[in-house]
């Protein structure tokens, strides 16, 4: 009897199923058992051929040879993987391997890693899936229990297939057509141009608006403030300074007389799991971290400590199958700050509901919850806590009662105006007090009508206005993206349409990208220098600007895009036709080149510097990366780049901020906002000698906590001026 080779898509994944089926004899490159073999990718290691590959013709840019429309798409070995993918190919090809069993990771991208694989190999024996959504040994155990056909998962695969190639048909025709067409460094895309469009116009509507100004007015009564309210329209803002003092004055001095008392009973249900668009929303919130630094925290999570499930999924929801293994998901994060809160849970019989297990609202994977494995807070580095910790609440907040609460709201009547109040009384904080009683959303306009505490009032009492105010204020632009909005915005790009007909078609699709590509697609605008980041805020270059208003419209819609995205969801459900969409982008792709050579836009370099190249003489280009300043030459053939400064990680001595390194090789030097210099040689050198607190501590504690303490040594370290 032959074995059984199975494929993964990382080392780390394919140690882990080594070590559950019992294979332990290394080789180059797998790890071998008496059953199976298990071997690895490295990511991707066979992509689509670049275009010079169809043809000589096509190692020279020239506008002449677009549209690039080869009848088949050819794959090709990366070179940088190429040692890897020939040890996969030899264990593809042996005598002894009956049967083999996909293991990259459970989505559309991995999928399309094993099948590229597979047919550059020329594998042609009995194929399985293994489709898990955590890393723990029960997960891989159960997994393998539970393989399927291999065939179940072609429409994924096709798919896949699909996005590679329409990015390839568009991506790379479009992008040689706008280098070749305005000699700069432009590059386009079917997902990242829409996105871009947005940053863009929303920065637009910024520079566009003129801020108005408008009063509100509040009256102070005994213990509260009543707020004025338009009696027709309901609104508090006046946008008339005399109307809002002749209200003001109407007021002054008066009875109130309270004609409305209204008492509600509300309850604010759980929100629901976290998807992955979701967890890097509030990542970015509330630590800053960009997408893709919480896609890499959470594959570290997923892959490394197996303490969540897999991170790639665009749902917020469980399946049935899961709710019996709640509670052993919440033994596990019984620790630290969430043993508590689990205690709370466990006390009672758990309560799931549809806002939780909804198998109707579940394709490839279930939302991002806790694993069944037992997790050691202390092995997690600061990131790691700061993300497990957003997965751990979420998830105990999920399975938690409601926040209720009553609300009061208080309506007066002052000569025929009318003012109101609300007060908020807490019953029960629920799944708010995991947060600590209150979570907030930042991206949220400030709510002129915040809660304050207000006295038993009964209908029809009489109450003296004390004083009267009117509040100036002025009407705000809409606020710029950040990482976190910019992730909402993809997500549900038909909130920013106003046109219904495009808003119904794209709340039915699936939005720009997916979650597992978003991430890639904002880190690709920062490192084209389409964009720019100052503090939170997104900003639109000047190239990015201009290239927005150089691509042809239709490639700027997120309508359009959204659409391409829904086919590609049902090419994957085998619901569409992938023959029809790939002809579709090849169309597409020819219009795109016709409408660029057509187009008699121009191009302008307005940060071109005084600076020669000193590869071809040609001025450098200063550019602001997302990490710092870099030169790069205006000539898009010679591709010189120089660093000019980045921020680091270092902080400032004085401050505390992080600091900028400037200049080059022993010139190299940190600068801080504050004024603060150090060269990055003597800092290191400071750093080397400075006396490591935190150790000195532990020494100290574990020395104390031992009998045999060392007086002599602990002296020593007690006199160590810290």
């Amino acid at each position: 009897m032959g074995r059984i080779l199975v494929l993964t898509e990382k080392p780390s994944v394919g140690r882990d199923i080594a070590k559950v089926l019992n294979c332990n004899q290394n080789g180059n490159g797998y790890i071998s058992g008496s059953k199976y073999i298990v071997t690895w990718a490295l990511g991707h290691l066979v992509t689509l051929a670049d275009p010079e590959v169809y043809s000589d013709r096509y190692k020279v840019w020239r506008l002449e040879d677009l549209p690039m429309l080869p009848d088949k798409m050819e794959l090709v070995v990366i070179k940088e993987t190429a040692k890897q993918f020939k040890v996969v190919k030899e264990l593809l090809r042996r005598e002894d391997i009956d049967e083999l069993v996909i293991a990259t990771d459970a989505g559309r991208e991995g999928e399309l890693v094993a099948r590229w694989i597979i047919k550059k190999a020329g594998f042609r024996k009995p194929i399985k899936r293994l489709w898990i959504s955590s890393q723990t040994d029960k997960s891989i155990r159960d997994g393998f229990n539970n393989l399927k056909p291999s065939r179940e998962y072609d429409n994924l695969y096709r798919s896949a297939q699909c996005r590679a190639e329409a990015d390839w048909l568009v991506g790379l025709n479009i992008t040689r057509a706008l280098t070749c067409k305005y000699n700069a460094q432009l590059s386009a895309g079917r997902v990242q141009t829409p996105t871009l469009a947005m940053i863009v116009e929303r920065e637009n509507e910024i520079n566009r608006f003129v801020p108005k100004d408008y009063w509100t007015i509040e009256a102070k009564v005994n213990g509260f403030y009543l707020r004025w309210q338009d009696k027709t329209s309901g609104q508090t803002r006046i946008f008339d300074r005399s109307k809002a003092d002749a209200i003001a004055a109407k007021l002054a001095n008066k009875m109130a007389t309270v004609v409305d008392i209204k008492k509600e009973a509300k309850k604010e249900p759980p929100p629901l799991a976290y998807d992955l668009t979701e967890l890097q929303r509030d990542a970015n919130r509330r630590f800053g971290y960009s997408a893709k630094q919480t896609l890499s925290i959470m594959q570290r999570l997923y892959e490394v400590h197996k303490i969540v499930t897999y991170p790639r999924t665009d749902s917020r929801y469980i399946t049935d199958d899961i709710v019996p293994t709640l509670t052993d998901r919440l033994k596990s994060i019984a620790v630290g700050p969430y043993a508590e809160h689990v205690r709370n849970i466990m006390r009672n019989k758990i309560v799931v509901t549809k806002r939780l297990a909804d198998n109707s609202k579940v394709t490839d994977h279930h939302a991002i919850i806790p694993t069944e494995q037992y997790v050691n807070l202390n092995a997690l580095n600061h990131d790691e806590r700061n993300i497990f910790d957003l997965v751990s609440k979420r998830f105990i907040a999920v399975l938690s009662p409601s926040f209720e609460y009553e609300q009061t709201t208080i309506r007066a009547d002052v000569q025929g105006e009318t003012l109101y109040a609300k007060g908020k009384i807490v019953k029960s904080k629920g799944w708010k007090f995991i947060y600590g009683g209150n979570i907030g959303d930042d991206d949220n306009e400030e709510d002129d009508d915040k809660d304050q505490s207000l006295p038993d009032i009964k209908k029809n009492e009489s109450l003296k206005i004390l004083s009267v105010k009117t509040i100036n204020g002025k009407t705000k632009p809409p606020a710029r993206y950040t990482e976190a909005t910019l992730l909402s915005a993809m997500e549900n790009p038909g909130k920013f349409v106003a046109n219904k007909t495009l808003k119904e078609a794209l709340e039915n699709s699936t939005g720009l990208g997916t979650p597992a590509t978003r991430a890639d697609i904002i880190e690709k605008l920062f490192s084209s220098f389409y964009i720019e980041k100052r503090g939170k805020e997104i900003f639109p270059t000047s190239k990015g600007i201009q290239l927005i208003g150089l691509v042809p419209q239709d490639l700027k819609s997120p309508e359009l895009t959204a659409k391409w995205e829904l086919q590609l969801s049902h090419i994957s459900k085998g619901k569409a036709n992938p023959d029809v969409f790939i002809k579709d982008m090849k169309n597409y792709a020819t219009k795109l080149v016709r409408d660029c050579i057509a187009s008699s836009a121009a191009y302008t370099h307005d940060n071109m510097t005084r600076e020669r190249c000193p590869e071809c003489g040609k001025y450098l280009l200063d550019v602001k990366g997302k990490k710092g300043k870099m030169l790069i030459c205006s000539d898009r053939e010679c591709g010189f780049r120089k660093s000019v400064s980045q921020i680091s990680n270092a902080r400032c001595p004085e401050c505390h901020k992080k600091m900028e390194i400037r200049g080059e090789d022993e010139k190299k030097t940190f600068y801080c906002v504050c004024g603060y210099r150090e060269r990055v040689s003597d800092f290191t050198e400071r750093k080397k000698n400075e006396v490591n607190k935190k150790e000195v501590s532990r020494i100290l504690s574990s020395q104390n906590k031992s009998e045999s303490i060392n007086s002599a040594l602990a002296d020593a370290l007690a006199k160590l001026k810290m």
